[in-house]
């Protein structure tokens, strides 16, 4: 596989089977133990594939353009009801939203393989101009990947810091989601380990949240294993969730929603 830094985790899965449709290897038995998940690039990856990847990045950064029709044509929210926006990057784009909180006036911006500083590009045009009662953001793990470069903690945390603060100047309640577990970025091998960073950004994280009065949702330890690493059975590469996985990620974000406009 290429080692680029402007490759981008979203741009992978979004062209690949879906979520729903890939193996799931089986749950290890008491016996056994459960071996990393290992995936490597497909074919396709290589060509004009990467050429279009820069132009896009080159073009509009913050790719403006994937919500900018669709946000257009939502409008304002309906009296009453209670919006929520989703913004992330491809673990949040991936979410089927209508199944897991059926009749719910949920809104999806997440965009594969976008790291904190293109989102938070976007918090104008896809949250802000939304009128949303609530933003659950999920970000940080592109950044680790180094997708868009090399980025410090620092960076990060300043980035998930500004779309909190730009959500609360706005009078939109905010849920700060934990970043989720990974040992290996399948697409950019040569990134160490980063379950010692991610475990210090969800540090981070939590205690920010505490400190500023924001919700915060622990997906991390409801999906990790002993070695830092997303459970093997309830993802299909180590670092996106399966089925299985967003359905265990549901209900911790409704019950942080429901925080959220509480204290609103």
């Amino acid at each position: 596989m290429r080692k680029r830094s402007l490759i981008s985790a979203a741009a992978l899965m979004a062209f690949c089977v879906p979520f729903a449709a890939m193996a799931q290897k089986p749950a290890s038995t008491p016996t056994e133990k459960a071996a990393p998940v290992v995936v490597t690039a497909p074919a396709w990856q290589t060509g004009a594939y990467w050429t279009n990847v820069d132009q896009g990045l080159l073009v509009d950064f913050a790719n403006l353009a994937r919500y900018r029709t669709a946000d257009a044509q939502l409008g304002p929210p309906h009296a009453g009801a209670v919006r929520v926006v989703f913004l992330g990057d491809s673990i949040t784009e991936a979410w089927k939203l209508e199944n897991s909180f059926p009749g719910k006036p949920y809104v999806n911006r997440g965009i594969s393989g976008q790291t904190t500083s293109q989102i938070l590009l976007r918090v104008r045009q896809d949250v802000i101009d939304l009128h949303p009662k609530v933003v659950v953001i999920l970000a940080g793990t592109n950044d680790l990947a180094e997708n868009t470069g090399p980025a410090t903690l620092t960076q990060i945390e300043g980035n998930l810091e500004s779309m909190a603060q730009l959500a609360r100047a706005n009078h939109i309640a905010v849920v700060l989601c934990s970043v989720l577990p990974t040992v290996h970025y399948w697409w950019h091998p040569q990134v160490p380990n980063p379950a010692p960073r991610i475990a210090a950004l969800n540090g981070w994280l939590a205690a920010y949240a505490a400190r500023e009065h924001y919700v915060y949702v622990n997906y991390y330890a409801a999906l990790t294993d002993p070695t830092g690493a997303l459970k093997h059975d309830l993802s299909p590469d180590g670092v996106h969730p399966s089925p299985a996985g967003y359905a265990i990620m549901a209900p911790l974000a409704q019950a942080g929603i429901d925080h959220a406009l509480h204290e609103r």
